[in-house]
């Protein structure tokens, strides 16, 4: 929907299936249901997760057009597409390969510019620019060295060609969303900054684009602004212990393109201790990475994984906080008397109603099959819409 000057939406991972038969039955079943609650008699935007297998899947004779219909029948809209994970997401061990195949890898780049063709095809001329959220690089232990670091950004540069493709052959411009995420090549913002800077913003980046596009030098330097930004995961950000305003200015401040906010809370403990750490192994789940990042009196810490980190034992060595990367709803202040990064979320909401900071906003509680059995009690349609109307309230 439209809220303010943003579009606000869910993103429909928290939905299982890979096959694009069990996505459109998940959504025929539950995205009207939540529109219904939330926003019946006004357009509805989608945040849709396609896996590899399914976006194949809709090149089957009829499958777009029926996808179509549905769009049209229930008053809905993509303007985005969650990009990220390309294959298996639920019920299977996911961890660290969310990342793969990651942007080192062909495959990557042949995904993501299927995504950016279905998106094109879905999204309305009044939507503005939609986005593709995706892997940030890869997955840090996984680039071993600068060849890595350029073959990733060659294919970024490749793939912002193909967006420029797009938008001369369709009229709808595409943005590419590179989420920084702990333990990933980019990170941080400051680290997301300098790679902007040295690999996409660069005058060679310029050069390799207009190569591959004919542009000029001015115009090609014009499109990576415009087809390459991020998606700002506000739980990321948290755990990574950043600061609103700093990361919103530095990104703006460097001329990338938020794309999209996802609008997501972590967990946070303020101060560990031997009992929280026993209720935290309570939380170690087989499916997702759980990042921890540790801030002490030496300063951050980071940890791959929760069991990583409870292993450890540095929180017995004094005043430490630990921030968990665990997707919870946005809503709880608390969970299972652990603190959430709320605080975090609320405080970038404010600077984004104060001034809008990016043109889509999407809610991603992912991790619905994995919270304790108490927070899955209601419908999952009804927890989106308590979300939804949860976030149209701080934006009011």
């Amino acid at each position: 929907m439209k809220f303010g000057g943003s579009h606000l939406g869910y993103c429909t991972n928290i939905h299982p299936g890979e096959s694009w038969d069990e996505i459109r039955a998940n959504l025929g079943r539950h995205v009207p249901a939540v529109k219904a609650r939330v926003c019946p008699d006004a357009p509805f935007g989608l945040g849709l997760r396609l896996s590899c297998l399914a976006a194949r899947e809709l090149a089957r004779p009829g499958a777009l057009e029926e996808f179509d219909d549905f769009l049209r029948r229930e008053s809905l809209y993509v303007f985005t597409i969650n990009g990220f994970p390309y294959g298996p997401f639920h019920g299977t061990r996911v961890k660290e390969g969310v990342y793969l195949p990651d942007w080192r890898d062909e495959a990557r780049l042949e995904y993501s510019n299927l995504l950016a063709d279905l998106l094109a095809r879905w999204l309305p001329p009044e939507a503005g620019a939609g986005s593709v959220s995706t892997v940030p690089g890869a997955f840090r232990a996984s680039v071993t060295d600068v060849a890595d670091t350029s073959r990733i950004a060659d294919r970024l540069l490749r793939h912002a060609a193909r967006l420029v493709e797009v938008e001369r052959r369709t009229g709808r411009r595409i943005v590419l969303a590179l989420e920084p995420e702990p333990c990933c090549l980019l990170e941080t913002v400051a680290e997301t900054v300098a790679y902007f800077r040295e690999h996409l913003h660069s005058a060679a980046a310029a050069a390799r684009l207009a190569a591959l596009t004919g542009l000029d030098a001015t115009a090609a330097h014009a499109a990576l602004r415009a087809h390459l930004g991020v998606c700002l995961d506000l739980c990321h950000a948290a755990v990574e212990f950043e600061d609103p305003a700093q990361c919103l200015d530095a990104l703006e401040d460097a001329g990338i393109a938020v794309a999209k906010i996802q609008v997501t809370a972590g967990l946070r403990i303020p101060r560990m201790c031997a009992a929280t750490a026993e209720a935290l192994r309570r939380l170690e789940d087989a499916v997702y990475l759980h990042q921890v990042v540790e801030r002490g009196p030496d300063g951050l810490h980071r940890y791959a994984d929760l069991g990583a980190a409870l292993a450890a034992d540095r929180w017995r060595g004094g005043d430490r906080e630990w921030r968990i990367h665990f997707h919870v709803p946005v809503f709880l202040e608390e969970l299972d008397g652990f603190a959430s990064t709320q605080p975090f979320v609320r405080e970038a909401l404010a600077l984004h109603r104060q001034r809008n900071r990016s043109p889509q906003l999407e809610l991603e509680t992912y991790t619905w099959s994995v919270l304790p059995e108490q927070h899955r009690s209601v419908p999952v349609e009804q927890a989106i819409a308590r979300e939804l109307e949860w976030l149209k309230g701080e934006l009011a």
